[in-house]
Order: structure tokens, then sequence, then C-alpha cells
């Protein structure tokens, strides 16, 4: 299997700001400069994937795509035999422990409901029906309650974490789970989509968003990407904490099982859909 010539990256996941935007292109030009040095230099460059889950599943599949990052959800739903696992990152913010996140399920501090309990009948807000923080976190946690019947008053797809925010904060929907690292950065760079709201659980603990090239690339090509990604970091210490990037961990796709497990602990309950 012949490597492309010429790759391409992009970091969309976490583009929570033009600033941060701009951050993440920063990282993948410092990575695509250590890749061009050596005996062997490789071309990356940075390319717009795309808007939405159709054009970001078509990028993920490319066989030119030598650094992005997807949702372990539809690593385990497909995706895994087109990738080769660059890594997981370690993010230093609430929520994360090592190479694992959670979703943090939120509602509105004033009225909203106290418990998950209590938000039975009331309006979810999912970014995505493929989403692991946004949608298969919040099944699982659901299933038990729900006993094999319809939970929720309505499920509202959103498109994003953000749109999710903003609909509980202008009471278009009640309740949301939503990926810590995103909660995160919106207090920093979106402050008012987080203001006005309050944390009732967390979902059990899962490895985070993985880095993935397309399986063209040979297992040392992605060890080369890695490996710069990593000095990267540690020699440019404010892109680290803009990021709040302390690490990526070689991790294989059997790491990702726990998502898929919640998966079928729902289907188990009878609860086989967000509803």
């Amino acid at each position: 299997m012949a490597e492309p010539k010429r790759w391409v990256a992009a970091l969309p996941m976490y583009n929570v700001s033009a600033s941060l935007r701009e951050d993440w292109a920063t990282l993948i030009g410092l990575v695509a400069d250590a890749l061009a040095q050596g005996d062997s230099p490789v071309t990356l460059a940075t390319e717009d994937p795309g808007t939405g889950p159709a054009a970001l599943h078509a990028f993920w599949r490319r066989d030119d795509v030598l650094l992005s990052q997807t949702c372990g959800y539809p690593l385990m739903h497909g995706l895994a035999r087109h990738v080769r696992l660059i890594g997981t990152p370690q993010f230093a913010v609430p929520g994360c422990e090592q190479e694992t996140y959670r979703s943090a399920i939120v509602v509105r501090a004033g009225n909203g409901p106290a418990t998950l309990s209590a938000c039975r009948g009331a309006r979810a807000a999912c970014n995505s029906p493929d989403s692991h923080s946004g949608m298969n976190a919040l099944r699982h946690a659901v299933a038990p309650l729900a006993r094999v019947q319809r939970f929720f008053g309505e499920v509202i797809h959103t498109g994003s974490h953000l749109a999710s925010l903003a609909a509980i904060t202008e009471g278009k929907a009640d309740v949301a789970a939503i990926d810590c690292v995103t909660l995160a950065f919106a207090g920093e760079h979106q402050p008012e989509l987080v203001a006005g709201l309050r944390q009732i659980a967390a979902t059990p603990a899962v490895p985070g968003l993985p880095f993935i090239a397309s399986r063209h690339a040979s297992a040392a090509l992605v060890e080369r990407v890695r490996s710069a990604m990593l000095a990267v970091l540690r020699s440019h210490p404010g892109l680290r904490t803009r990021l709040r990037l302390e690490g990526i961990v070689p991790t294989r796709v059997s790491h990702y099982q726990p998502i898929a497990h919640m998966a079928r602990t729902a289907r188990l309950h009878g609860y086989r859909e967000l509803a």
C-alpha cells in the first residue's frame, strides 16, 4: 500500500473560538515543519474538512489524512478499519484524568431539573446522533431510568455542543451532555454560554477524542507524527497552555471498547435511541 506523497491535516473538534482555531492550525503548521526535516521529509498541509457530520466522516476516510481528530463513537462504528491511531490527548481540564474525559450533564441554574431523574419529560439537546459525549453517554446515563420507554419529552439535534449550550441558555432545551473539554473551552472563550448553567451529573470516564491518520500511513510515519506533536508541545509552552493539551498517549482501538460497552448496556435496557 503506497503512501501518498502529500498529506493533509485538520483538527476541527475543539474549534470553540477563532483564537483556538488559529492555535490548532499553528500546531499543525509546527508539526508540518518538523516532518519536513530529516532524511525522509514529509509534506503536510492544512485542509478544511468542511462542515457537518457527512463532510467530517468523508474527510476521516481519505487516504491522504495524516493528522486529524475524531470522536470515539464513530471510531467504534465503522471508522476504525480506515485509520491508525496517533494517540489520545491528555487535556488539563476538569473532568479529564490522564487520557480520559467525561461529559457534564448540565441544566439551567435557576429553574433547571435538580437531578437526572427529574429530567423525565424535559427537552434534551444533543449535538449529533453519532457523538459519544452528547448522545451515547447521555443515552447510557438515562437508560436505567427510561425503563424501555421514552424518557425525554423531546430530543433536539443542535449540530454542536456550543449550540446545545445556547439552546439551554435561551430556554429552547432543558438538559444536555457536554464534552468536558468543550465545556472548559466555552467557559474561557464564550463564558456567556455557561454562566447560567449548572452541572447535575457526570458520565463515566472513557478515552478522549483520538488523533488519527489514514491506514495508508505507515506505523513508522504515525510514530513520527506523535513524536513531532509532543516535541512541539514541549517547546511551545504557551501554545500547550492555550490548547490545554498536556500530552498524547499511545493507544489502540481496543482502548475505546468502553464506548461500545456503554452503547450495548443501553440496548440491554431496551433503550436503543436517545428519546
